[in-house]
């Protein structure tokens, strides 16, 4: 009767975990694809198979190993992204405790049995709730980064002394360009790592350089025609444009994405 009893609870469990693997896995592929990274870079990135990624998205737990092995691809994957990988992945539920309760039942009396049944329902309680809480900080974040603004206004940043911008010179969002005439003199943007993060460039349509830089990196790229930077952390990095006042590339936490473009002159 009690192995029937704990036998009955592994598929409960097993229906958890995929559940809460669909969830992580939805999360995980759009920040992805807001970052415009394919399985494959991010498998190069965490060296963890690209089908074993893709199972995760689909929240898919028959090609993926014992639930230890999939808590740490997970966190390898979040960190790729931005994310702290550790905290987000430890949301995973790997059975330890699990594991420890059944092992404790052997010879105990009956009124023990009786109680350690009493703390196994609330450890089951506590899995539905951590379940619920996921699930809602998973719709919020979704939401978060679907309005971009509405986050950047939740943020209290400290207020900065302002500064005159050149006229022919603007940081703007992804879905524009910053224009300054041509010249003899090439398009040149530096960056200054206040913070770590991971960093795309692409110049002229060619990637110059795509991974993470930590903290007091100072790097610069010239292009002729169009520069673009992408940050994963972009309040971690001050962005120059032709040796002009430096500004950070968007809000901390944050992924963001700029384009430098020269426009002819009239």
């Amino acid at each position: 009767m009690k192995r029937n009893k704990k036998e009955n609870l592994l598929p409960y469990l097993e229906k958890q975990r995929a559940e809460k693997l669909a969830e992580m896995g939805s999360y995980l592929r759009h920040l992805r694809e807001e970052q415009s990274l394919s399985l494959k870079e991010v498998a190069a990135k965490t060296k963890v198979q690209a089908r074993l990624l893709n199972a995760i998205e689909e929240g898919n737990l028959d090609p993926l190993p014992e639930p230890i092995y999939i808590q740490g691809f997970i966190k390898r994957y979040a960190d790729a992204l931005g994310l702290d990988g550790a905290e987000f992945a430890s949301v995973f539920p790997i059975g330890e405790n699990f594991q420890f309760l059944k092992a404790s039942w052997r010879g105990l009396p009956a009124i023990a049995q009786l109680k350690q049944i009493h703390l196994y329902l609330i450890y089951i309680f506590l899995i539905i709730c951590a379940v619920n809480g996921l699930s809602q900080l998973v719709k919020n974040s979704a939401i978060q980064a679907n309005n971009p603004e509405t986050e950047k206004k939740a943020i209290a940043l400290p207020p900065k002394p302002d500064k005159p911008k050149p006229d022919s010179l603007a940081l703007l969002s992804s879905n524009s360009s910053s224009n300054i005439p041509k010249s003899d003199k090439p398009l040149r943007v530096g960056v200054t790592l206040k913070e770590e993060s991971w960093i795309r460039v692409v110049a002229d349509g060619k990637t110059q350089f795509e991974g993470t830089l930590p903290e007091g990196t100072q790097r610069t790229w010239e292009a002729k025609e169009e520069l673009i930077i992408r940050a994963g952390n972009a309040g971690g990095v001050l962005v120059t444009l032709n040796e002009k006042q430096a500004e950070p590339l968007g809000v901390l936490g944050q992924p963001e994405t700029k384009r430098f473009k020269a426009s002819p002159q009239s």
